[in-house]
């Protein structure tokens, strides 16, 4: 009896302890944004990619944007759209995008500037810097389409682009002058302009992918992000980095890329389908990512977080140590087209 007692309570112990397991397993991410269609009886797949999270809008717009296609193509062309990095961080999607192994990518505007110079026009300091600016550098066609056009020669285009908000810092210590900033490693994207920009700054920063972030910042490797409220806010970066200085140099992008050779043996009537839901869903989105943006920055006050700001004085310093960014990229990009958007944008 003893023996058989042992046996049973063993058995016990064995269940629930993979009861608690199965309990402490992430439930799926996307198990909400599953299609309410089957899409297998698709001619037609545009595998779309994207590295963060469809909480923030501008991200989950892809799920839109899938299920807006699917119901006026009726079911012939299905959008595979995969966040959260399913396919690898951006500069690997990039290459797989040039190739044709991914159909379309919703990249960073900050890794979209690896394919073109131009595209980096929307990351220079103080340029595309609020919501207003945004709007009128999508809808004024002289701005627009050497946007739009510039990385055709790398075979693919630009449909449209979705928010994230505007960048400035979060970080672990309060972060309210340049010389508090100073003693910061930010995180930076894989990108040449931002490497560019903090130089040109004076200030400590790493390189990094996107996916290595959450343990470098539990580990201490980068004590400070170059990011949004929106991302940080979402992606719960706020946990562990209690402060955001407000410093809006920047919107935060995506930059919906389409292999140009992919599309262009899709038939006509399947591309105008594709183009003008993205172009309409895009539009939408961003006007809820200003929406998203005050609300997020509300969720992490009241979760304790604190904002600060640079004073004007501070602001004017960091316009002027960014000359040196302006110059070299307006020679890059096109002197005559920088100083168009700068023009054309200013209030």
């Amino acid at each position: 009896m003893k023996k058989i007692s042992a046996l049973i309570l063993a058995l016990v112990m064995v269940v629930s302890a993979s009861l608690s397991v199965s309990a402490q397993e992430p439930a799926d991410p996307l198990a909400s944004w599953r299609p309410a269609f089957d899409p297998s009886g698709a001619q037609f797949t545009y595998i779309l990619s994207n590295v963060s999270h469809p909480a923030i809008d501008g991200i989950g717009v892809g799920f839109r944007i899938r299920d807006k296609v699917w119901e006026r193509s009726e079911g012939r062309l299905y959008v595979d759209f995969r966040p959260l990095a399913q396919l690898g961080g951006e500069r690997d999607v990039l290459q797989k995008l040039r190739l044709g192994a991914v159909q379309g990518m919703m990249s960073s505007s900050v890794a979209a500037a690896n394919l073109s110079d131009q595209l980096g026009v929307v990351n220079l300091p103080f340029v595309v810097d609020t919501f207003d600016k945004l709007d009128k550098f999508r809808d004024t066609p002289e701005l627009w389409e050497p946007f739009r056009d510039s990385a055709l020669r790398q075979g693919v285009m630009v449909a449209d682009i979705t928010g994230y908000g505007p960048y400035g810092w979060a970080t672990t210590t309060p972060v309210r002058s340049l010389e508090e900033a100073a003693r910061v490693n930010f995180r930076i994207a894989e990108a040449p302009v931002n490497t560019d920009i903090y130089r040109a700054w004076g200030l400590r920063f790493t390189v990094m992918p996107w996916p290595d972030v959450p343990q470098a910042l539990q580990t201490g490797v980068i004590n400070g992000l170059d990011h949004t409220p929106i991302v940080c806010s979402l992606t719960r970066k706020f946990e562990i980095a209690k402060s955001f200085t407000e410093v809006n140099y920047a919107q935060g992008l995506f930059v919906h890329l389409i292999n140009k050779r992919w599309f262009d043996r899709l038939p006509a009537d399947l591309q105008e389908i594709l183009l003008e839901t993205i172009a309409e869903e895009s539009a939408g989105s961003r006007d809820a990512t200003r929406r998203q943006h005050e609300e997020q920055i509300a969720a992490a006050k009241a979760a304790g977080v604190e904002f600060y700001s640079l004073s004007d004085e501070e602001r004017a310093r960091l316009i002027e140590l960014a000359a040196p960014v302006f110059e070299r990229w307006g020679a890059r990009m096109g002197a005559d087209y920088l100083e168009k958007v700068r023009t054309t944008l200013e209030p």
